[in-house]
């Protein structure tokens, strides 16, 4: 019972946050870059529960979204136009905003991935700091230019890969790097949708934008792997593509984007890895919705790891551990880890802390001078392009 207590309160929490009393220290004010679907949970939630944050200004594409988005999340100031207006003017102005300190740049609304390039130089240009949605852009170089802009500038730029500053997936990492279970043989890393969650004319199926479920999802799988190796690949060794097409399609229509991705890579120490990316899995017997898979498993030399539910830990997630002995028993364990101080790690927060939250507290730890708990490098953030160019480049 107390466990069911425990979820309902930590998933209640993590949807409604208390405010953050003041602090007494400077706030950093925030401007988002289009009234993005993402934003509430990825920057709006965190930053009325951080101390240090104020939610100031958000650009739309008419004055009346911009509007009422800005009344329902408590932001203070709006960018936006009539009918017809250029959004792009709307978001330069708002990064003209001598107030704004920090920019948002997500994922939707405008700013697509193809966008993120273009749009986070021009912030780092007007000396805001940048918290950047993932895929960082479309390429590796264009990636580099950004962390080297935002170094040259003596600004903060993060790719936000919020999965990353749980304490969940740290835990898995520390039992890695503990070497209880040996070196890593292989690892597994999934992240698929079922049919249905986005339509055929989401920008994610926009070669031209970005698109593509390598880009989106297969971004996550890419990285954990990376992550957990503490390496990158060696070669690709193979790729396959599952194209998009829409319903309906006329005869003539050429599919040129991944609905879904599998790919097998080579690490070091003759290891391998495996990711799984699908933004819309076909219905089993054409009726039945696939199951979401959100999981990675690193196999090692004694006995293996599954994290199921890495990228949103919070609301759920169990870490299994399977330890094989030299007299062959099988021992297994069941790890839960919301807090750090539960897998017996250094780190701020609350049970209920998101995923986002974390990154948040990480990110204002760093634009204010203070060491955060952990962080995404620049070339961690360049190296998980390359390998996405690598791997399409192999089909």
């Amino acid at each position: 019972m107390s466990s069911i207590v425990g979820f309902v309160k930590r998933v209640l929490t993590a949807f409604n946050p208390p405010a953050s009393p003041p602090s007494g220290l400077p706030l950093l004010k925030i401007g988002i870059l289009g009234a993005a679907a993402i934003a509430p949970a990825a920057i709006i939630s965190p930053a009325k529960n951080h101390p240090e944050t104020v939610l100031y200004a958000v650009a739309a594409r008419d004055k009346a979204r911009a509007t009422a988005y800005a009344k329902k999340h408590g932001i203070e100031k709006v960018y936006g136009g009539p009918n017809g207006y250029q959004v792009f003017q709307l978001l330069q102005e708002l990064l003209d905003d001598p107030e704004v300190d920090v920019i948002y740049n997500p994922l939707f609304e405008k700013l697509p991935n193809g966008l993120h390039y273009e749009w986070t130089m021009k912030a780092l240009a007007a000396g805001k700091h940048v918290l950047l949605e993932k895929p960082s852009a479309d390429t590796a170089d264009e990636t580099r230019q950004m962390f080297d802009f935002a170094e040259k500038k003596g600004l903060v730029l993060l790719e936000a890969f919020h999965y990353r500053f749980h304490p969940a997936i740290q835990r898995v990492k520390a039992i890695i790097d503990s070497k209880e279970l040996g070196a890593i043989k292989h690892i597994s890393a999934s992240l698929t949708l079922p049919r249905g969650i986005f339509q055929t004319d989401d920008i994610r199926y926009d070669f031209s934008l970005g698109g593509g479920s390598l880009m989106d999802m297969g971004c996550y799988t890419l990285n954990v792997i990376r992550y957990l190796s503490s390496s990158n690949p060696t070669s690709v060794i193979s790729a396959e593509h599952s194209l998009h097409t829409p319903a309906k399609s006329p005869a003539s229509f050429k599919p040129n984007i991944d609905r879904g991705t599998t790919a097998t890579l080579a690490l070091s120490n003759d290891a391998t890895a495996t990711l799984k990316a699908d933004l819309g899995l076909p219905f089993k017997y054409g009726l039945i919705p696939s199951i979401p898979q959100l999981s990675a498993v690193i196999t090692l030399e004694g006995g293996e790891i599954e994290i199921y539910n890495f990228v949103i830990p919070t609301i759920y997630h169990s870490i299994k551990v399977t330890t094989k002995s030299s007299d062959k028993k099988v021992a297994t364990r069941i790890e839960k880890v919301y807090t750090f101080a539960e897998g017996k790690m250094e780190g701020k927060g609350e049970a209920w802390w998101t995923t986002y939250r974390f990154q948040l507290e990480a990110f204002v730890d760093r634009v204010n001078g203070r060491t955060p708990q952990t962080w995404v490098e620049k070339e961690d953030s360049v190296g998980n392009m390359h390998w996405i160019e690598q791997i399409y480049a192999k089909v």
